[in-house]
């Protein structure tokens, strides 16, 4: 007995071990998945449905006019339609911070051998425009398919990403759109406020106090030299200045001597 209450201890706290994990792996996988917008697919379901079956009808009538093939086409059309809600169905179109994401669960041509599992992330930076289309056939049906351009090289438009049967196109490019401008908006004002932080390509106080030693000694230089000019025109002055007072004792000399 005790060993089977001792495994069953061992059993419960390795579940409340594991549940907390389990709560923050869910929790991880909430917070990155963030959901802004979600599309929906629900209320064009028979519209999609009874046009893409319309397409494969006309695929098959031509193709039993050129080489028969189009009646195993035509037996083919229940299988077709149980694929085509089993897609739309599993469609998942939604708008996180980050990103557009398209999730997609259907069947293989021959539902007996498995499903196909389809995941799309378009990051949000990437994405140009969002471009809602809608052919002639499409109009009859009311479907629209909406295509995401690329930003960057243009490209042709099959390398874009086309999502059919979105049953309000033009909400969910609103949304995107909004998400986006608000995006780079943000980036635009952090840039803005980067470059204001950078400080201005001016003189320190460091380098001012660096270069101000060499600043007073051409100071000192220039006013050395000035006083040397200065002493020496002094020095003329005073030179001229006795030669002129030798001049007129000279004269008064020769003038005070008694004439024969």
């Amino acid at each position: 007995m005790e060993s089977i209450d001792g495994y069953v201890d061992v059993e419960n706290l390795e579940r409340g071990l594991l549940s907390p994990q389990k709560g923050s792996q869910n929790e991880g996988e909430a917070e990155e998945e963030t959901v802004l917008y979600t599309a929906s697919f629900e209320e064009t379901e028979e519209n999609f449905i009874k046009y893409q079956t319309s397409r494969w009808v006309l695929y098959s009538l031509l193709l039993i006019l050129a080489w028969g093939i189009g009646l195993f086409m035509l037996l083919y059309v229940p299988v077709r339609r149980y694929i085509l809600r089993k897609d739309i169905r599993s469609r998942k179109l939604y708008v996180t911070p980050n990103a557009i994401v398209y999730k997609l669960v259907r069947p293989v041509p021959f539902p007996c051998f498995g499903v196909l599992k389809k995941e799309k992330h378009i990051p949000l930076p990437s994405v140009a425009d969002v471009v809602i289309e809608q052919g002639y056939l499409q109009s009859l049906f009311g479907v629209y398919s909406i295509r995401f351009e690329n930003v960057g090289v243009r490209r042709s438009p099959s390398d874009d990403v086309r999502i059919e049967g979105v049953a309000n196109p033009r909400a969910f490019r609103k949304a995107v759109t909004m998400h986006l401008s608000n995006m780079r908006s943000e980036a635009f004002s952090r840039h803005v406020s980067t470059i204001e932080d950078v400080p201005n390509l001016r003189i320190g106080p460091s380098a001012a106090a660096w270069m101000s030693p060499s600043k007073s000694l051409r100071q000192d230089s220039f006013s050395q030299s000035g006083e040397l000019i200065l002493l020496q025109k002094l020095e003329e002055v005073g030179s001229s200045v006795k030669r002129v007072q030798s001049l007129i004792e000279d004269q008064h000399a020769q003038t005070s001597q008694p004439t024969d």
